[in-house]
């Protein structure tokens, strides 16, 4: 019995859909990873280090999962948000290798490359979430997305001493949550997730992962 035309073409459009959003987030990710390059340069002082911050990175995964969020599956946003990442980290290294004065050793990377291969992923399903139907999904998916905001605000102010920048990615911690959430309940929830969110975060992420590879 043959398939209908209904059925038979399904596979096709799904492929071409996956395809281009892969295609789509790797060269966004690519263009981001040039931007805030060059934005490194044109941030004065301390602020500069916005723009290389791995918060503001995570945003790119996050809006590729919940821009899909229910156009693919969930394994796809996983994998846009890790094709984001990754072209952050190519686009920034890559720019820096052949429109400045080279990126210098291929560890720090390779390192990031690492760390795009979790956090692209993560933050790409978590965006997906963000835009599903599950209240508590929405809550988990947001607060990750407000606490890695939390956690650089802390590395920003005990680790590098820069209050301005703390101060900013603490705002965005309780602003991420307070526009973005659908009802006051949750807006109460995925603040108070994205709390331990932070300082678990910054455990993992900094002390032990990139400050012992990085310094």
């Amino acid at each position: 019995m043959s398939a209908s035309p209904a059925t038979a073409t399904a596979p096709s459009t799904g492929g071409r859909t996956w395809a281009l959003a892969s295609v789509s987030a790797l060269a966004g990710g690519i263009l981001l990873g040039i931007l805030t390059n060059l934005a490194q340069g044109w941030l004065p002082g301390a602020a500069n280090q916005i723009a290389n911050s791995g918060a503001v990175w995570s945003i790119a995964a996050f809006a590729a999962g919940a821009l899909l969020a229910r156009k693919v599956s969930l394994p796809a946003a996983a994998v846009a948000g890790l094709l984001a990442e990754s072209g952050l980290v190519v686009g920034y290294y890559g720019y820096a290798e052949f429109g400045r004065d080279g990126m210098g050793s291929l560890f720090a990377p390779l390192v990031w490359v690492g760390m795009a291969c979790v956090a692209g992923p993560l933050f790409g399903v978590a965006g997906a979430w963000w835009r599903g139907s599950s209240s508590r999904r929405r809550v988990v998916g947001l607060a990750a997305l407000a606490g890695v905001f939390g956690m650089e605000g802390i590395h920003y102010a005990w680790g590098l001493q820069y209050p301005t920048e703390a101060w900013s990615c603490f705002t965005v911690l309780v602003l991420v949550p307070l526009l973005l959430s659908r009802t006051h309940k949750e807006r109460a929830l995925t603040l108070l997730t994205a709390l331990p969110f932070s300082l678990f975060a910054y455990l993992v992420v900094y002390q032990l992962l990139l400050m012992p590879l990085l310094g």
